[in-house]
């Protein structure tokens, strides 16, 4: 049933508050003690706009920390392993990402060997229009801006060789939705790791059941062994790589990412880097109508092995309103599909579509609700005109998390909180969206 919960805004908020200092490692935010003892990329970008409600100091060092663990070739990667945890695996010495990989000289810490949605420009531009009469200096943003534009330009290269306007991801951890069901088909393709001696610390922490199964682990843990042994460089993936998958949720992050990107590089007249971005967004932007199914009214994800579309509705199907990529007509087949889901009394929005045979309500992305997406949605919702909906949405998340406490992802029907608690990105969401105008 629905959240129906009256809450203190101010206590949310304060509440919310202590949880960024109680996860604060020195300059970076964990997203939960042990369970992610690092500093993860887009956790840590959307931590940053929490962060900046408050101690807007405090957030840009967030993104100061993230970008020591930037590679020479302008990758980003997902993890950064600042100080070393016994409650994590991988941990660097799996990844085992070489000095190579850096920059010559410049002091880093270890990192993973792969990225994650580059949120991390959108969430920039909103701390430097928000503060840069009192924060940060100009020079400074400048230098950080040049360093996501070489993030982007990897993305646009390793990921995207062919230059088609869409990347791919190589490992569903690059996606940020570790166990969709949309990587079920292309995920059985891929061999299991031949480590049987590894142990799991996830699960000696959450229960098993809200987390992914073992058989995809050893299948994760292959394409990491893989990828480690080709020095993850992407001129050495043969086109028979076993994972290769368009992801529209990454797409859509990357393609708002151009446009905030372009539109501070704009005000620091670049104009050579805006013409590149422009082109790179308006090639993304006639791409991106392939992945729009007219039949089942869904935008939906491609599998690059096979070529044809993983018509498996998930909560990433909606960020192309995030990016501004759905037309009119997509736009009101997609709002038409979170009102049906509401009608039904699930809560907004389900990772998995509640009508999928592979919904499950409890394990990580196969059906819980995660409040970091639904902030996105709620975004493009509002780009679109669609107040009341995000309104709606936007309520509904703070209340389940007054109701509940501030975890990793909810029940869709409102029955629990699940995965880790006290977590950072679910605190930074209740942050942002207090600090906005249209909080309520």
């Amino acid at each position: 049933m629905k959240a129906q919960h009256q809450f203190d805004s101010q206590t949310l908020m304060e509440q919310a508050r202590n949880i960024l200092r109680q996860n604060d490692r020195g300059g970076y935010t964990v997203p939960t003690e042990r369970l992610y003892p690092y500093q993860w990329n887009w956790d840590s970008a959307i931590c940053a706009l929490g962060w900046q409600s408050f101690d807007e100091a405090r957030a840009w060092k967030e993104i100061r920390m993230l970008l020591k663990g930037q590679w020479s070739n302008g990758m980003l990667p997902h993890i950064v392993f600042h100080q070393d945890s016994p409650d994590y695996f991988p941990n660097a010495d799996v990844w085992n990402v070489s000095e190579a990989c850096f920059p010559h000289g410049v002091e880093h810490p270890p990192t993973s060997g792969i990225s994650q949605p580059p949120v991390l420009a959108t969430c920039v531009r909103k701390l430097w229009e928000a503060g840069k009469q009192t924060s940060t200096e100009k020079g400074e943003v400048k230098l950080i801006c040049e360093k996501i534009l070489n993030w982007h330009r990897w993305f646009w290269s390793a990921r995207d060789p062919e230059n088609t306007g869409l990347v791919r991801v190589l490992h569903p951890w690059e996606s940020g939705m570790d166990n969709s069901p949309a990587w079920d088909e292309p995920l059985a393709r891929v061999p299991s790791t031949q480590n049987a001696s590894y142990v799991r610390q996830d699960t000696s922490l959450i229960d098993a059941h809200q987390r992914p199964l073992q058989k995809e682990y050893d299948r994760y843990l292959y394409l990491v062994e893989i990828l480690r042994d080709k020095d993850y460089d992407s001129r050495a993936i043969s086109q028979d790589f076993p994972f290769r998958v368009i992801d529209v949720g990454l797409n859509s992050i990357l393609q708002r990412a151009n446009l905030d990107l372009k539109a501070m590089l704009d005000q620091f007249g670049m104009r050579s880097e805006c013409q590149e971005l422009e082109a790179r967004i308006e090639l993304t932007q006639n791409a991106f109508t392939k992945l729009w199914d007219p039949q089942h009214e869904h935008f939906y994800n491609r599998d690059e092995f096979t070529g044809e579309l993983i018509r498996v509705p998930t909560s990433a199907c909606f960020l192309p309103l995030f990016a501004g990529l759905a037309g009119n007509e997509q736009v009101s087949k997609m709002v038409s599909t979170l009102e049906n889901w509401m009608d039904q009394k699930f809560l907004l929005v389900p990772s998995t579509a509640p009508d999928e045979p592979s919904y499950e309500p409890e394990r990580y992305w196969r059906g819980p609700v995660w409040p970091h997406i639904n902030w996105m949605i709620c975004e493009g919702l509002s780009d679109y005109g669609f107040d009341d909906l995000s309104r709606k949405i936007r309520m509904q998340t703070l209340e389940l998390i007054s109701k509940l406490g501030f975890y990793e992802y909810y029940h869709p029907l409102g029955e629990s909180g699940l995965g880790g608690s006290s977590f950072s990105w679910t605190a930074a969401v209740c942050l942002i969206w207090g600090n906005s105008t249209n909080f309520r």
